[in-house]
Formats: C-alpha cells, structure tokens, sequence
C-alpha cells in the first residue's frame, strides 16, 4: 500500500510540473499502457512514471518493447522535462 501512495505522489509532483511549463497532461488507465499522455509544443509523449527501485510490469514491458512510437519511462519532473527536451 505505501509503495502506491509514493508513485501517487511522484506522478502528482510530475503531472503539476509539466503543466506549469504549458504541457497538455493526461493520465492513462490501462493494464500496460504508460501513466501520461503529454501534449507539448505540437508534439505527443508517452510517460512511465516509477519511483526509485520501480520496474516494469510484464504488460509494461511488452508494451515498450514492441510499440513503435516514442515512449519514455521517468523517475522524477527533472526526467520528464528532459523527455521534452526543455
């Protein structure tokens, strides 16, 4: 239970982050799916969040490994501003 509350927290912190910089925020459900879809300058990012020591579910793993678009797993808003490349 306290390993959810953390990830709620860092997606919270990540998900306020990049709105502050004008990006389009969505959070995804879906077994597999990454947790955000990012709107920024035109263009659309696909986010993993994880806390420190996180990894990939099964169905998270196969989505990264066989999806052909940009996608991109991130730690903290430092990681996912450079996601963004700002």
């Amino acid at each position: 239970m306290r390993q959810h509350a953390r990830k709620d927290g860092t997606q919270a912190a990540i998900v306020a982050g990049l709105r502050r910089l004008g990006a389009s925020v969505e959070v995804l459900n879906g077994a597999g799916l990454p947790d955000l879809l990012v709107g920024f300058r035109g263009r659309n990012y696909l986010m993993e969040v994880k806390t420190a020591g996180g990894h990939l579910t099964f169905d998270q793993f196969n989505f990264f490994k066989t999806w052909r678009g940009q996608a991109a797993i991130v730690w903290s808003f430092d990681d996912a501003r450079k996601v963004l490349q700002c």
